[in-house]
């Protein structure tokens, strides 16, 4: 079987996903790429704790922040390769023949991608506070790092936010309108604007940051 099918997250060189995920096959895709992007916030996350300085309760405080982010890098590349197996059960939905059955597999393979977006989404979210945390208290030299972070959680919020709205519209295929979408599928509903929350918290923090760590970009 050729290598880029079978590519994971935690299995493969950078080099082998990232040509499985430039492939015209949708697995991976863009629901993959939102979890590896949260990985590279986590990462950076960890790494900018390391080498914050801090004596008594807040050394703690940042060990068990450099612990959570060190456990999501873990999850998140997990719920790209979950991603990328619902990616390749939501094209096969799609490709078979019009009928009852394809309208049941088309609605169970849009709520499942879905599912997988939202939870992805939630730990997006839940790495939020901690970043934040770091903008304010971590380590100044690596106030640029911080922003990198900010960057590549806002792509994966932005990511999950985005699959879980095109996945429920897509459920249109299977002969629902959005408002019955709506009905069957509250919370996921409700969660894309929690996602679209927290994509404008990111960049209030970003802003707040940017002179810090782009300082030549001020006027």
């Amino acid at each position: 079987m050729d290598e880029r099918q079978t590519a994971t997250t935690r299995s493969s060189t950078v080099e082998a996903w990232t040509d499985a995920l430039a492939q015209s096959t949708g697995s991976p895709g863009g629901g993959a790429g939102t979890g590896v992007m949260l990985a590279v916030a986590a990462s950076l996350t960890s790494m900018v704790a390391g080498y914050t300085e801090a004596d008594g309760p807040r050394r703690a405080e940042v060990d068990g922040l450099r612990e959570r982010a060190q456990s999501l890098r873990g999850t998140a590349l997990r719920l790209a390769d979950e991603d990328a197996a619902a990616s390749r059960a939501f094209g096969a939905a799609f490709r078979m023949k019009p009928g009852p059955q394809r309208d049941e597999a088309i609605h169970r393979a849009c709520v499942d991608a879905a599912k997988a977006s939202a939870v992805l989404g939630e730990h997006a979210v839940g790495a939020i506070d901690d970043l934040a945390w770091l903008a304010a208290n971590g380590n100044r030299a690596l106030i640029a790092d911080v922003v990198v972070a900010f960057g590549a959680l806002r792509a994966a919020v932005a990511g999950a936010r985005t699959n879980v709205s095109f996945d429920l519209a897509s459920l249109r295929s299977a002969g629902k309108s959005l408002e019955e979408v709506r009905d069957l599928h509250p919370d996921l509903w409700e969660s894309v604007e929690q996602l679209e929350r927290a994509i404008a918290r990111i960049d209030s923090l970003t802003a707040d940051v940017d002179g810090r760590a782009a300082p030549t970009g001020t006027v």
